[in-house]
């Protein structure tokens, strides 16, 4: 519809509520008005606003308004001695469309009485993709904006797809809906998409419309739960069934033709498997032979073997040649239950590997695949050396074990590098072990030999990399290999880091530095440099400490909308900055601030809510409310609470970290707006994200069953949700579905995580229903103290599933004993845990040799656990000091059981050994010592000599220095490594030693700023009294949180009450008990006053009952409008919403 025709029906609209006080004609029949026009007049006398305006705008698309049309509508309301006036009408219609909005089960049942031609008009305009710009006077209303706001209402989305199920396929043509449902389904489809729903769904359609609306669900099916999948399934099933039963097929043939498995789609893994063992063999060699049946076969992600095997059966039966290479790829994912194995050739073998390097996408059953690779790989290499065929084994090279790559050739490796290169999932260990080989064959480290390299570069020792031409370097970091970087070590980066910067050709490698390798560059470093631009930042992750240093510097020179569109930059907003904004500027860009609310510091939003409200406390996001003191959540209330708690529905709660009174506060707040529950699917809508943090008393009487069935899935996306909060979903879950004796698999697979609330009981009996559905899950549940149930029920039935199969063991002292199997520990993961000591002991070496870096992963494993594996490597691998660097690397967490001695019998010359061996978080002091003075003395370094990358690899290894080791590091190298170091927690004497080190590279304590309080991080915690006091009260905000926590209590009541009320919200709330506990009576005030987020270093602070006052204010529209809505939509709303 042509703009000009669009402005023309909003005057007609306009005119409703623009009545003056022009001559009325003095009697006035209903027949001078045309019929239309007729009923929308009366539809104003009786307040039905919506049905006034559809019918308005459907009289304008056919009729011509004349200049008397105004004075008839007038003179017929005087008529009817109806009189209005400009301000009421305008209230009344802003009051019922506001109304709406916020009321989205009454604009459901409003949707629902309007006659057909107002339902056909409404969907004609909420649903045209053309973008419409209204005119109305003066005022300019972007409908394509209005109806995008409409859109983002969760209410209002839910209420239009609820609506168009129920009328549109019998209002319009059924293309148009299945177009209208996509639109809104895109929005929410999980949320909408549940099981009941789908029996409203219109089981007869005409075919376009019905494959359309397939190809919707198909593109939505991750997106969806497993039960609404069944439910989908059997919709398109019984579509394609009637349709195949009116065509002249025979009865007792299969409704599943060729055609009907592609318009299923991945909702072909629904079939049972009796329906596919009947298909017609001449339908699956048809449906086989499409040129998109791989394409579709490729994203059945949850397929199961028995019907994989199933559909492999039908198409061998077709006439298929499964040991053709064009048939094996046209296989997709049911290559990774291939299962014709008798004489297979090794060239057929290495084409199935090549096409099951696509199974590690599938739902579960890694077990099954990797040992079908490992059989695979066995018949490739008849008659073959491993050398011979690396290159085309695909990543089935994955599951060689480390003796199996050392027996490589390093010319094997440097040919087949292109495919080496290309694969994922290598372990730490056999990258090292390849990437020494390619590189002994290379001899010299070039750009071009680590180009070649992808996947592997990360087993490139930190020397080599710092032994590297830094010309080299730089084109690696900007290099197609740039991409391989993050997976790079701290280590590793920090040895690129400190060969460009020592090469002098820093400044101009800076702005080619991307990502997360951008954050390892130091404070000190960046000091140095010039040239910087706020383009240049672009692409590049920031820590604080940089992003504050590099905004003050780049704001002499740029504008500040240039510096805040970099995204990062945000990082180093001040308070003082925020606060020096003009009001226009600030709500202009407002934007960059809240689209990058993840990068803000609680702080500087709690200074963002302070001068929101300052300059507009209209129009504040709601969200932001909850940043200020509680007493000004009391002008939450009425229509404010819907935006309200929208607002933070939308907003990860955590990100703000309230304190736990103001949290409360708040969920008080929101429970009082949902008059005290959560009734149903719209109020789960409404909270969003919220959800996570409603208290347990709630959750167990105030939110009922029709609300569980759609909140299920927003509760499994929480992320810390209380024991006490688990167990009353738990009881809901109970009430929704029953006893789990009578789950299916799709109601387990759809608790998912909330298994682990169930009793053993309970458990056993759904893990010997359904094994690999309980596997599947148990593979995404966090460590065994929060599973351990779980866990043990997934043991028992892996353990039960393969009690009667035969043992190879030969031991005397191992008879009778089960012995964990690789296909065991594959399955298992955390539940490892429950192997006894003695049946880790009887572990077969091979299967040991297989697995060591994932039972090294084991969180649950206890010391005595341990100390076998560790026994088991020494069997393996033989004595320690023959291990090589990759076999410690893939221990994991089975180091922790070398005793000192052992640790000083290890080769432990590289640091990138270090470094691995730092990330385990459980070392003794001792053991500390040990891995230390076996690094330097096999290193051959002393304390002085070391890097700044030898300093990131010890990691956590430095708590174990001294006072004078400390003293003894090079200061240069000690700047470069500092805010890694300040990532620390070590003991207060060594964070004292590290203080003392980083006034000699940073300046003394007295002279630090934000930008170095945020680079040294915990290293704060080793300041002393005077120095801690000494600190200006506006420098609080900028210690980094984890500092807090490492000051001695004694020491941290030094600071004055000024001091700690500005510590800011974040680091208030890090405050220990026992800090808390030293504290008077004046700090414990001012520690409350920063964990509101109160305002104490401006003169507004004060000034709060008068600023309070301007909520209360009425806007020019009338009533509060938040800018939940935005500003502009609340002069909408004054006018006439053309809705």
């Amino acid at each position: 519809m042509p703009v000009e025709e669009m402005s023309r029906l909003l005057k007609i609209c306009f005119l409703l509520v623009s009545v003056n006080h022009a001559e009325i004609v003095h009697s006035q029949n209903a027949e001078d008005l045309p019929p239309l026009l007729h009923k929308a007049v009366e539809e104003v006398i009786t307040g039905k606003y919506l049905n006034a305006i559809l019918d308005i705008l459907h009289f304008q698309s056919s009729n011509v308004w004349t200049a008397d049309m105004l004075t008839k509508v007038m003179a017929y309301f005087h008529a009817q001695e109806v009189m209005f006036t400009l301000s009421s009408l305008q209230v009344s219609i802003k009051s019922y469309l506001k109304n709406l909005l916020y009321q989205p089960r009454q604009l459901l049942s409003e949707f629902q009485q309007l006659d057909q031609q107002q339902f056909q008009t409404a969907m004609k305009y909420l649903f045209n993709s053309k973008k419409h710009h209204i005119e109305m006077g003066n005022i300019i209303i972007d409908w394509d904006k209005t109806r995008e706001i409409l859109f983002q209402s969760p209410g209002v989305n839910r209420t239009l797809f609820l609506v168009t199920l129920d009328r549109c396929f019998l209002a319009l043509s059924a293309l148009d809906c299945v177009d209208i449902l996509s639109q809104v389904l895109h929005v929410s489809a999980v949320n909408y998409l549940q099981p009941d729903i789908i029996g409203s769904l219109p089981n007869v359609l005409q075919e376009d419309a019905f494959r359309n609306l397939s190809t919707v669900f198909k593109d939505l099916y991750d997106r969806t739960s497993a039960n609404t999948q069944r439910a989908l399934y059997g919709w398109m099933k019984q579509i394609l069934q009637t349709s195949y039963n009116m065509s002249d097929f025979n009865e007792s043939a299969s409704w599943v033709s060729a055609e009907n498995l592609w318009i299923l789609g991945r909702y072909m893994v629904h079939l049972p498997l009796e329906e596919i063992l009947k298909i017609s063999l001449s339908e699956i060699r048809l449906f086989v032979s499409y040129d998109n049946a791989t394409k579709q076969l490729d994203t059945v992600y949850d397929i199961t073997p028995e019907l994989a095997q199933a559909f492999l059966e039908r198409i061998k039966s077709s006439g298929f040649d499964m040991r053709n290479t064009s048939t094996i790829y046209r296989l997709g994912l049911l290559v990774c239950f291939y299962d014709d194995m008798e004489q297979l050739d090794a060239a057929v073998a290495r084409a199935l590997l090549h096409q099951m390097i696509k199974c590690n996408q599938l739902r579960g059953f890694q077990a099954e695949v990797q040992k079908l690779k490992s059989q695979l790989l066995n018949i490739a290499m008849q008659n073959q050396t491993l050398n011979d065929i690396l290159g085309s084994l695909s990543d089935a090279v994955v599951g060689l074990t480390s003796s199996q790559l050392e027996s490589l050739s390093p010319e094997a490796v440097h040919n087949a590098i292109a495919t080496l290169s290309q694969v994922s999932g290598w372990a730490k260990s056999q990258v090292m072990i390849l990437s020494s080989k390619y590189l002994s064959y290379e001899k010299v480290l070039s750009f071009y030999n680590v180009s070649q390299m992808g996947a592997l570069v990360s087993g490139i020792s930190t020397r080599s990399f710092y032994s590297m031409n830094p010309k080299d370097l730089s084109q690696i970091i900007r290099g197609t290999t740039s991409q391989y970087l993050s997976d790079l070590s701290p280590a590793q980066q920090q040895g690129i880091l400190r060969k460009i910067a020592a090469s002098g050709d820093f400044s101009s490698s800076v702005k080619d530095i991307q990502g997360a390798f951008f954050k390892e560059i130091s404070l000190s470093d960046l000091w140095k440099q010039t040239g910087y631009n706020s383009s240049m930042m672009k692409g590049k992750e920031l820590r604080r400490s940089q992003a504050l240093y590099l905004y003050e510097l780049l704001s002499k020179k740029s504008y500040p909308v240039d510096l805040l569109s970099t995204g990062q930059l945000v990082k180093g907003v001040t308070c003082q900055l925020i606060e020096s904004m003009g009001t226009d500027f600030f709500l202009n860009n407002f934007k960059f601030f809240e689209n990058n609310l993840h990068l803000l510091s609680p702080y500087q939003v709690n200074c963002l809510a302070w001068k929101f409200w300052k300059v507009s406390s209209v129009s504040i996001p709601p969200f932001l409310l909850l940043m200020l003191p509680i007493e000004y959540l009391e002008y939450v209330s009425g229509p404010l609470c819907v935006s309200f708690i929208e607002s933070l529905g939308k907003t990860e709660m955590d990100l703000l970290n309230p304190s736990l009174h103001k949290k409360n506060a708040v969920l008080q707040k929101v429970q009082e707006c949902l008059n005290g529950s959560m009734a149903d699917e719209y109020d789960v809508d409404l909270l969003g994200n919220l959800i996570c943090h409603l208290p347990p008393a709630f959750l167990h009487g105030r939110m009922s069953l029709k609300a569980m069935a759609t909140a299920l899935h927003q509760f499994k996306l929480c992320q810390q949700l209380s024991h006490e909060q688990k167990t009353e979903i738990k009881y809901k879950l109970l009430e929704l579905y029953g006893s789990p004796n009578n789950w299916t698999a799709e109601t387990t697979l759809d608790v998912g995580p909330f298994l682990a609330l169930l009793s053993k009981g309970e458990l056993n009996v759904l893990a010997e229903k359904f094994p690999d559905t309980i596997l599947q899950i148990a593979k995404t549940i966090g460590p065994i103290s929060s599973s351990e149930e779980l866990l043990s029920a997934v043991f028992e039935s892996v353990s039960n599933a393969t009690a009667n199969m035969e043992s190879s063991i030969t031991r005397p002292d191992c008879l009778g004993t089960r012995a964990p199997s690789s296909d065991e520990i594959i399955k298992l993961g955390e539940a490892n845990v429950f192997w006894s000591v003695q049946e880790l002991k009887c572990m077969d070496t091979g299967a040991f040799d297989k697995n060591v870096e994932l039972l090294g992963t084991i969180s649950g494993f206890n010391s005595s656990q341990l100390i076998v594996l560790k026994e088991k490597a020494k069997q393996v691998w033989g004595s320690l000091p023959d291990w090589k660097s990759y076999h410690i690397v893939s221990l994991g967490r089975t180091a922790l059981a070398l005793t000192e001695h052992e640790i000083k019998e290890l080769d432990l010359h590289s640091v990138d050994t270090i470094s691995v061996l730092s990330q385990q978080t459980e070392w003794t002091f001792t053991q500390a010592r040990s891995i230390l003075q076996g690094f330097l003395e096999d290193s051959g370094q002393t304390i002085s000599t070391l890097k700044s990358f030898d300093l990131v690899g010890l990691g956590a290894i430095l708590c174990a220095l001294n006072s004078t080791e400390i003293m003894s590091i090079r200061t240069a190298e000690f700047s470069a490594a500092v805010a890694r170091i300040g990532l620390l927690f070590c003991s207060t004497p060594v964070l004292r030693q590290f203080k003392k080190m980083t006034e000699s590279v940073l300046g003394t304590a007295t002279s630090w700023n934000g930008s170095i309080l945020q680079e040294i991080g915990t290293i704060a915690g080793g300041l002393n009294e005077d120095e801690l006091k000494a600190f200006d009260k506006n420098l609080m905000p900028y210690f980094q949180p984890i500092a807090i926590r490492c000051i001695p209590p004694e020491i941290f009541q030094a600071l004055s009450p000024e001091q700690i009320a500005n510590l800011g919200p974040e680091n208030a709330a890090m405050v220990t008990r026992s800090q808390r506990d030293h504290l008077n009576a004046s700090q414990l005030q001012s520690l409350q006053l920063a964990l509101d987020g109160a305002r104490t270093s401006t003169p507004e602070t004060q000034s709060g009952a008068s600023t309070t006052q301007a909520v209360q204010t009425p806007a020019a529209s009338g009533a509060p409008c938040l800018s939940g809505f935005s500003i502009w939509l609340c002069a909408v709303f004054t006018l006439c919403l053309p809705f």
